[in-house]
């Protein structure tokens, strides 16, 4: 089994910053890509941001410039830095992780963005 454990979420007000961590352990053969997805009340689960083995970057539209994924690959851990925060991404955010075995998802962690 693969667990995923997100932390550095909490309350920041509009303009604020925050970065959030999530570290695997476990049966980790291989990894091909993490990412960080939000879901805020009554709407879908979106992605974030996205980082895979191979170095390569995605992110949201909505969020582009402002986030920045990064990743501890000898630590399995990849961390999430968002800057300029607003209300709307007020959200839970969840770490995944895709890898030989399938793919992995963490608890999630609330950011709340105040106006």
């Amino acid at each position: 089994q693969v667990q995923l454990v997100e932390s550095g979420g909490g309350l920041v007000q509009t303009g604020g910053s925050l970065t959030l961590s999530c570290a695997a352990s476990g049966r980790i053969f291989s990894i091909y890509a993490m990412a960080w997805y939000r879901q805020a009340p009554g709407k879908q689960r979106e992605l974030v941001a996205q980082i895979t083995s191979g170095g390569s970057l995605r992110y949201a539209e909505s969020v582009k410039g402002r986030v920045t994924i990064s990743r501890d690959s000898a630590k399995n851990t990849v961390y999430l830095q968002m800057n300029s925060l607003k209300p709307e991404d007020t959200a839970v955010y969840f770490c995944r992780l895709t890898g030989g075995s399938g793919n992995y998802w963490g608890q999630g962690t609330q950011v709340t963005v105040s106006s």
